[in-house]
């Protein structure tokens, strides 16, 4: 099988300030796990095709969604935290009981929480402060950079995924 189009905004965060930079890197990594998913169909996304692991697109996507409303939400919002799926707050609970899981509205969620994100941090300086979940302090910009990570790690997982089940590649 061919690749989905990449649709990624390519260039658009390699200048302007720092802010911008920091916040086109991470928008390109969502997009990332979004053309990992392109053209998938829901079994196909529910299904954990590398045989060590329950790793699937939509546990991806899931856990997507709950790190977005942790890191962002969390630490700059009002507080008020649940997980995004509220799977009994365990931690990898994102990958569980994906066989029934509504990808549409997993998907619709994911969209919500960064729209959200972005709303919680707009105008907030780079150097806001904010603490992590194990009350250490940090600033907007280590937790923008550690979403990148988050999103370009779990973007490797997404991409073996991906081409176990259909055979598309990418970066």
């Amino acid at each position: 099988m061919s690749n989905p189009p990449d649709n990624r905004p390519y260039g658009e965060h390699m200048y302007g300030g720092e802010r911008d930079v920091l916040v086109g890197f991470l928008e390109f990594q969502r997009e990332t796990l979004a053309w990992k998913c392109a053209g998938l169909g829901d079994e196909q996304l529910r299904t954990a095709s590398v045989g060590t692991s329950k790793l699937t697109l939509l546990g991806l996507v899931r856990h997507a969604t709950s790190v977005e409303r942790g890191w962002f939400h969390e630490i700059f919002g009002d507080g008020d935290y649940t997980r995004a799926l509220d799977l009994d707050n365990r931690g990898d609970a994102d990958f569980d009981d994906v066989e029934g899981a509504d990808v549409g509205e997993a998907m619709a969620a994911w969209k919500a929480e960064r729209d959200r994100s972005g709303k919680t941090i707009e105008g907030l300086d780079l150097d806001a402060k904010g603490r992590t979940p194990w009350g250490e302090e940090c600033s907007l910009r280590w937790v923008l950079i550690h979403m990148v990570e988050e999103y370009a790690r779990h973007n490797g997982h997404a991409d073996l995924v991906r081409e176990a089940l259909d055979g598309a590649v990418g970066e």
